[in-house]
């Protein structure tokens, strides 16, 4: 089973768990690929790289040691009589594809109906970066955001849209820039609200 196996809990941080290499050990890897790449790791403009590639993984998969279920604790007491959805687009997304490490760059657009909970929507786009900041397929990247919302502000419903680019497609193998991937989850009311699910995904695609 996989750290991000839609049966598991979406708000897992199992990966913490895992016996994590050194920081020499990881900086021999990145090492170990450069000369695999055919170049010298010793060279005056590849010293350095190991140490920049750590720091640049500690940005790209920092979700792993952050909590969703936390980030979306607070709620405000004050519109907790909102009862119409709550839409917030145009979220910028950047992950790794799981295959070949590679860029996923897009926008994802989350949307919930609250039953009594209302959270800040900075909190939406924070647990959109948790997921993304791990290595990730889109299809369940899109559903993981869902689940979570899903499970801790117990809403009526949930729809979650992701579009994006996957750089193993666009710079590599059969080589289409420009390509992009649309996934979708629809929780609760979200499946069954045709005029919602109308216009949420109509308006997605402008």
């Amino acid at each position: 089973m996989g750290l991000h196996d839609f049966s598991i809990k979406p708000d897992s941080n199992s990966g913490l768990d895992l016996d994590k290499p050194s920081e020499q050990e990881a900086l021999e890897a990145v090492r170990t690929l450069l000369r695999w790449a055919g170049d010298d790791p010793n060279r005056e403009g590849l010293k350095e790289t190991p140490k920049r590639v750590l720091k640049a993984y500690n940005e790209w998969f920092k979700g792993y040691a952050e909590n969703p279920t936390k980030i979306l604790g607070k709620t405000f007491q004050e519109v907790e009589g909102y009862d119409d959805w709550v839409v917030l687009k145009s979220i910028r997304l950047e992950s790794y594809c799981e295959h070949h490490l590679a860029p996923i760059i897009g926008n994802a657009r989350v949307a919930y109906l609250p039953d009594g909970l209302v959270v800040g929507i900075s909190k939406l786009a924070r647990v959109v970066e948790v997921y993304s900041k791990r290595l990730q397929i889109q299809e369940r990247l899109t559903r993981e955001i869902g689940l979570i919302i899903e499970k801790v502000l117990k809403p009526k419903g949930v729809a979650v849209l992701v579009e994006a680019e996957h750089h193993c497609m666009c710079t590599r193998g059969v080589n289409k820039p420009g390509t992009a991937l649309v996934t979708t989850t629809f929780l609760g009311e979200a499946k069954t609200d045709i005029d919602f699910r109308r216009s949420f995904l109509d308006r997605s695609s402008r």
